[in-house]
Order: C-alpha cells, then structure tokens, then sequence
C-alpha cells in the first residue's frame, strides 16, 4: 500500500485520544518515482513544482488569479481558525518525524496533512493538494485555495443526483492508431481493455437509471476534440474517462490507482506531461470543480476495494484534453498499471474487469452500495 501506516493508524485513533507520536510521516508527492500517464502522446511525466510560499493570512479575501506571466498571489489561512470558524474538533499532531502530519476530525472523514507535503488524506484516502502546508510560529498553515477547492466540497458531502434521465458518457481511452499501454503480461493493449471495461459498465449503469454513451463502440480512433463533442451532443451529466496505467520507463514496480480531475484556476496541478501548466488559466471545465473533486473521491474509494486498496491517490492534472473542454463534471479514472506484472494479469481477466464496472456503477448509483 502507498500509505503511511503509522500516520494514519494513528490518525484514525485521533477521537480516541491517541497521543503517541509515530515515528513514519506522509512522503512527498515526488519522492516516489511516478511514471507517465497515457492520455496523450507525449513521453515525459513530471510532478508540477510546488510554489515557494508567501505567507498571509486574509481568511475571508477574495482569491484573485493574476495575469498570464504574473506572479501567483499566494495567500494562507491558519488551519485552526478555519477549523474553529467551521466549528470542526480539536486539530491534534499525529506525527513529528521526519515531517509533523497533523489530524482533523470532520463530519464527512479525518483530515490528515503533512507540513512540507503536498499529499494529505482525507477519510483514508490519499488526496493531493495544490499547496504544501507550512509551520509558522507553531501554527499549520494551508492555502486558501486547497481550502476551497479541497476541503470544503468535502466538508459538505456529496450524494449523486437522483434525478431521472441521468446522461452519462463513458470514454474508453484510446482505440483505433491510438493503442496506449501494453500489457506486460501477455501483450494486448490498453484499447481493448478500456473497451471492454466501458461496455460492462454500460448496462449496469442502465440499471442504476442512467442514460449511457459511449465515444467509441468498437476499435476506432476517436480525437480528444470529438470525445468532448460526444458529452455535449448527448446532454451529459457526467463524463468519465477509462484509462489503465504504464510506467513508461521500463519500471515494472509501479502499481495502484490514480484518479484525476481538472487543476482548479490558480492551483499548480500534481502532475504534468510537457504540457504548460499556467494557473491562471481557466478552461470550461473548471465551472465544475467542486462535483469533479466529489465524483472523483467517490470513484475512487469504490475501486480501491477491487484493486486491493493500493492507493496513488485523487490528483489533479491540467492537460488532459479530454477534462479541459468539458462542461459537465468529468473525471479520468487509471485502473492500474499494465507495466507491473501482477496487475497486468488482474487487468487481463474478465472476472476483475467486470468487479471494475460494478464498483464504478455501484459509486454512481444514488446512494453508495456496499460502503460509504
């Protein structure tokens, strides 16, 4: 598991009164090496760096986003007077070595951060922030945005629509020219495993009272341009990109799940692929920001089960064409890792396939089946 036991056992026992410092602190982001991701054709991954801190505190300000080239306005808010103004419990240290982690109780899950990380937890899953907290004169300082765009649409819950007539379109990633990873267990390619994954889920969704698209059908090439068209055609309510993963660096260690949706305005992403990762920019999609973060975390824990709760974390990302146009909540989902051997073999098999469609579609029934 990529989570750091003793923080979060810890962690976990926080109304219980655990005092006892353990020794093992949450890691940052880039000190476990990630490999690309394959959304699009480009041949480098890289963890977006993370802006040196200017250190403020106007809780209530309003969050300007600068011009293009301009300097980010960075601004910070004590963790304790946003815990007290959201009347939320004690904010107790879970850790001091190597780094000080430090744990929130909330209504919706535990709030778990790292001072110097940008890798916090909430309700145990791994959520990557925009911004580093920081320790100022003994105070936990985090940045006004990860506030609004992390902990506060988290804070309030979240509950799928029940609405009738429910549209979603489900993308198979890649098809056609565009084969994506190869499994290292016997080969086939990441095309015929996102299709086969898309056409299970559809009934089960049907099931659930949705109405389902898909952007391809069959072994087609289908641009990134067209993929959004698709959503907006049929009136989406959602939109959900099925992907697995590949090193892409001849390492065959690298195993988990990673889910993604846009980089909010003014945020560096977690991670980018040679594509400029501008914060001030603001694309369609980022009207969506809160139901993406919620739909996101939601998926996410329902395939955690299936995938044996290795967890790479909710991360956000600016360049996958795919999310940036569109105007609906949209989230990319990789399913694991064709590159490391033993989750090729699961990937390969029908029977995980198909736990895959059920948990996605049980995570997007009205009500979440089996568990939170």
């Amino acid at each position: 598991m990529f989570k750091p036991a003793g923080i979060l056992a810890c962690g976990l026992a926080v109304l219980a009164g655990c005092t006892t410092a353990p020794r093992e602190a949450a890691k940052p982001p880039h000190a476990a090496k990630a490999g690309p991701p394959d959304w699009e054709l480009s041949p480098t991954a890289k963890p977006a760096p993370t802006p040196p801190p200017t250190i403020v505190e106007p809780p209530r300000e309003t969050i300007t986003v600068p011009a293009p080239g301009a300097a980010p306005e960075v601004k910070w808010l004590s963790l304790n007077r946003w815990r007290e103004e959201r009347r939320l419990g004690e904010l107790r240290r879970v850790a001091v070595m190597p780094l000080e982690s430090y744990a929130l109780a909330t209504p919706h899950g535990l709030l778990i951060v790292t001072v110097g990380s940008r890798t916090a937890y909430w309700d145990g899953l791994d959520l990557r922030l925009g911004f580093a907290p920081q320790l100022i004169d003994g105070q936990v300082f985090v940045h006004v945005l990860d506030v609004r765009k992390n902990f506060e649409p988290l804070l309030r819950g979240f509950d799928v629509p029940a609405k009738t007539n429910r549209a979603i379109v489900i993308d198979p990633g890649h098809g056609g020219s565009n084969a994506g990873a190869r499994s290292v267990a016997d080969g086939r390619l990441e095309k015929e495993f996102t299709l086969d994954w898309a056409r299970r889920l559809a009934p089960l969704l049907e099931e659930r009272g949705w109405r389902v698209g898909l952007t391809r059908t069959n072994d087609a090439t289908v641009s990134l341009a067209d993929r959004v068209a698709v959503a907006e055609q049929q009136g989406a309510d959602l939109f959900l990109s099925l992907h697995f993963n590949s090193s892409g660096l001849g390492e065959r260690e690298q195993a988990g799940l990673e889910t993604y949706c846009l980089t909010p305005a003014g945020m560096p992403s977690s991670l980018t692929r040679d594509y400029p990762d501008i914060p001030s920019q603001v694309f369609p999609n980022n009207a969506y920001d809160e139901q993406n973060l919620q739909y996101a975390v939601r998926l996410h824990r329902a395939l955690l089960a299936v995938n044996g709760d290795v967890d790479r974390g909710v991360r956000r990302a600016r360049f996958p064409g795919v999310l940036r146009g569109q105007r609906r909540p949209a989230v990319l989902v990789e399913g694991g890792y064709l590159s490391n051997l033993d989750e090729a073999r699961r990937i390969g098999d029908p029977a995980h396939r198909q736990r895959l469609a059920e948990a996605v579609a049980g995570a997007l029934a009205a009500r979440m089946e089996n568990g939170r």
